[in-house]
């Protein structure tokens, strides 16, 4: 059977039910996977709407009762918003309620195995908050609802696979974050992903925190005190790692194919390299070419797949975003329900 995919509706106000409408109006999508939407009814009905496609929205309120045919969107009607008053591109309380509870039907409905993975759009933090939610973003949300400790953050696209030490806290203390056994921890599970995509024996790069990977002192001593003695350990463990490489090196190389994963120190080392490799914009058009890259949440105990991408309140409304994160966070969801099917 092919795997069922809660796939949250995001931010009301944002570009999320537009790019959610738009990967489930093709055909693909349901030959791989029977997706149903986690939100408000109305709100779905006014994305196709705008969209001006040809599909029909099915308001449910459990699984059982989602058709899951092409042509249909099947929602898990959660009537969390007032579709009459939220306007597109603005920030309000009751659409960071409405992601909210979108994301918390999701998680439930996987933690109770009723599907078999969720895939989440985008959110806005600052709505979020306004809400009384108060988290960073998807992550901790799903940490704290799956009670997971250790987790990180993986972006994926094609070649390049980027896992973080740390990810939403202040520069200065991203710093004091890098510690031995956190680098061990996430290259653990960077490792494990990668074979859950199909890769045998993931060749894993260790960024280093310093410019040149501080040039043996010159610039710190975070190499040389945390992150070479866990790249040694690693090692000697068995897992194909190489590090510090300095991080203006790594990416590049790992762009090219020489690395299956990289593992990055802090929030905007890792997030800067991947978003300009995935997004394109056309100056011509007006528009992005493709906006592509998905964010692995590693370590829960349910999958978790997101476009990594935010709720881009300057085109909502307007119908020209793209769905081409949406797809691709679909289809590793999908890859990674079944590998865990085949190893029960």
């Amino acid at each position: 059977m092919k795997p069922i995919l809660a796939i949250t509706m995001g931010d009301p106000a944002g570009i999320g039910p537009e790019i959610v409408v738009r990967a489930l109006s093709h055909e693909s999508t349901y030959q791989k996977c029977r997706p149903i939407v986690t939100g408000d009814a109305k709100v779905m009905r006014k994305a196709v709407s705008l969209l001006g496609l040809d599909l029909q929205v099915n308001a449910v309120d459990e699984v059982k009762a989602a058709k899951f045919e092409y042509g249909t969107i099947d929602v898990y009607d959660l009537k969390c918003v007032d579709a009459d008053s939220f306007e597109f591109g603005k920030v309000a309380a009751q659409c960071g309620n409405a992601a909210f509870v979108s994301i918390r039907k999701a998680i439930d409905l996987a933690m109770a195995e009723e599907v078999d993975g969720t895939v989440t759009a985008p959110l806005n933090k600052e709505a979020l908050n306004l809400a009384g939610h108060h988290f960073d973003g998807h992550t901790e949300i799903y940490a704290t609802f799956t009670h997971t400790k250790k987790y990180a953050m993986l972006l994926a696209d094609e070649h390049l696979r980027v896992i973080h030490v740390s990810t939403h806290v202040p520069l200065r203390k991203a710093c004091d974050l890098v510690k031995k056994a956190r680098i061990i921890e996430v290259t653990e599970l960077i490792d494990d992903a990668c074979r859950q995509f199909g890769i045998e024996n993931p060749r894993i790069g260790i960024a280093g925190l310093n410019p040149h990977s501080s040039d043996n002192g010159l610039f710190g001593d975070e190499e040389a005190l945390e992150i070479i003695p866990a790249v040694a350990e690693l090692a000697a463990r068995g897992f194909n790692v190489s590090g510090p490489v300095p991080p203006d090196t790594l990416f590049a190389k790992a762009k090219c194919g020489q690395f299956d994963g990289c593992v990055a120190m802090y929030h905007d080392q890792g997030h800067i390299p991947f978003k300009v490799v995935g997004f394109n914009w056309n100056a011509e058009t007006g528009k992005m070419d493709s906006v592509k890259g998905v964010n692995i949440t590693l370590g829960l105990p349910i999958i978790r797949v997101s476009v990594d991408h935010g709720t881009a309140f300057d085109v909502a409304g307007k119908g020209i975003a793209s769905e081409d994160a949406m797809m691709i966070s679909i289809d590793y969801a999908t890859k990674m329900a079944i590998n865990r099917r085949n190893k029960k």
